[in-house]
This record gives structure tokens, C-alpha cells and sequence, in this order.
């Protein structure tokens, strides 16, 4: 286990008083290769399925970054447009593996968060996080454009928020900007302030109905049946483009900065 969290990254699941932890990491800024996203998306449906779990928490490890995006590695090593659908359908299935839980999810989301990590925290129902916890939807600027995480993004934030961070892809933008914007619930000050929050929360949603959440959770997805096809669609657009010669030379371009 310690040689697979160090070189290839890790999701480890723990579960207390209902509630459960569910935590990935990477050694590159907790980006999102193809395995981990098979595991992670695969560990929020079995949470899901679990009749001992009430709640999840979705986290990442370390301090400032919750979650890179994409591997650039893998990205790069993309050389069919299979290849490049099945990847892009990791995140899909990320995001609608929280989309089809029937428990309520809360993100805990400690610091930066790029493309697919914006995906991730855009998929879950409550979302915390810190006063370091700038977002930015960088895929243009690699010649992609986020558009399987797209649908999630434009959900919680609207489609003019959306619309900002896709079109200018350099751009942080804050986690007051994200706060007042609907992506997040909540900002602290400190992972610590977060974290005490997240346990409140935690807590009184573990105490409180299933039955009455699942159906609350169906309520907050409405309208969202079609997003199997959708986001398959979507892969298939995305695998398509990084196929391009403009997308080889700027992630080769970003990966030797």
C-alpha cells in the first residue's frame, strides 16, 4: 500500500458514525490519472450502496492543492481516439457516479483546484472549502476545452460564471469569486475552521432521515437523467481534440515549465 500511494497515487475509504471519508491522492498535486479515477468513482458508488454509510465526505490529501485535473503524462501519451474517449470518460463517470448517489456528498476542498478538480467539486451537493482554494478551467489553453465537466460546472455556477472560467483559461479565480457564485458553501480561513464545519455537518446529516436525503438528493439532480449520453458525448469531443497537433505542443509545452 505505501508503494502504491507514493508512485501511483491512492483512494482510501474510512468509515465512522455513518459517515464516510472518502480521500484520493497523488503525488502530482493530486491530479487525476485513469486508475485513480476508476477507484475513486468506484468507491463513491459502493459508499452509495452501503445501507452503514448516511453521508460522504470527499477529500483529497495534502494542504493547498485539492486536485490538478488530468495527468498530463497521460494526456501526452494519448494515440486514438479510444484511447482518448476512455479516458475522458473517467471523469464522466466521477461525476456521475456522485450524480446517481443516493447519499448527500460534501466536498472538502483545501486549496486549488484545476479542470477536472473543478468537475469533481462541482459534483458534489455541499462543498467547503479554505480561503486557498482558487479555481481555474484550463483546458482551452492546452486546446481542449472542458467540456465533459462542463455540464457539472455550469449546474452550480451558471452558465455565465461557466462561460468566464472556460473562455479565459488562464484566469484564477477566487474562492470568494467561487463562494459568491454558488460553487462553494462555504470558505475558512484555515483547514482547521473547515474541517470543524465539515464535522458539524457530517454529523447532524448522519443523524438525520436517509430515506428523507436520498429523496432530497433526487430533487437537487432533476433534469440530469440524460448525462450517461451526454457526458459520453462529450468524452468523444475531448478525446478527439487532444489528438491535435495544437494540444501535443502546448501540454508538451506546459510540462517542460
Amino acid at each position: 500500500m505505501i508503494e502504491d500511494k507514493t508512485k501511483q497515487g491512492s483512494v482510501e475509504v474510512n468509515i465512522e458514525n455513518r459517515i464516510a471519508t472518502i480521500e484520493f491522492f497523488h503525488p502530482s498535486h493530486n491530479s487525476l490519472p485513469g486508475n485513480l479515477l476508476a477507484k475513486l468513482a468506484n468507491a463513491i458508488t459502493e459508499a452509495g450502496q452501503n445501507d452503514e454509510i448516511v453521508v460522504i465526505v470527499l477529500k483529497s490529501s495534502g494542504d493547498r492543492t485539492f486536485c490538478a485535473g488530468a495527468s498530463f503524462d497521460e494526456l501526452i501519451a494519448i494515440k486514438d481516439l479510444e484511447s482518448g474517449h476512455a479516458f475522458f470518460m473517467g471523469f464522466a463517470n466521477v461525476i456521475n457516479a456522485c450524480r446517481k448517489c443516493p447519499k448527500i456528498i460534501i466536498g472538502r476542498v483545501q486549496g486549488k483546484a484545476v479542470g477536472g478538480g473543478v468537475g469533481v467539486a462541482s459534483a458534489v451537493d455541499y462543498c467547503f472549502a479554505t480561503k486557498y482554494s482558487s479555481v481555474k478551467l484550463s483546458e482551452l489553453a492546452i486546446g481542449i476545452g472542458p467540456f465533459v465537466v462542463g455540464p457539472a460546472v455550469e449546474r452550480k455556477l451558471g452558465t455565465s460564471a461557466f462561460s468566464q472560467m472556460a473562455i479565459n483559461a488562464t484566469e484564477w479565480y477566487s474562492a470568494n469569486w467561487a463562494l459568491q457564485n454558488g460553487l462553494f458553501a462555504n470558505v475558512s480561513d484555515s483547514a482547521e475552521d473547515m474541517d470543524a464545519q465539515i464535522k458539524i455537518l457530517s454529523t447532524r446529516l448522519a443523524k438525520s432521515n436517509p430515506q428523507a436525503q436520498t429523496q432530497l438528493k433526487k430533487v437537487f439532480w432533476e433534469g440530469t437523467e440524460h448525462w450517461d449520453k451526454l457526458l459520453a458525448e462529450r468524452a468523444s469531443v475531448s478525446g478527439t481534440l487532444v489528438l491535435s497537433d495544437f494540444t501535443v505542443n502546448a501540454i508538451n509545452s506546459f510540462k517542460s515549465k
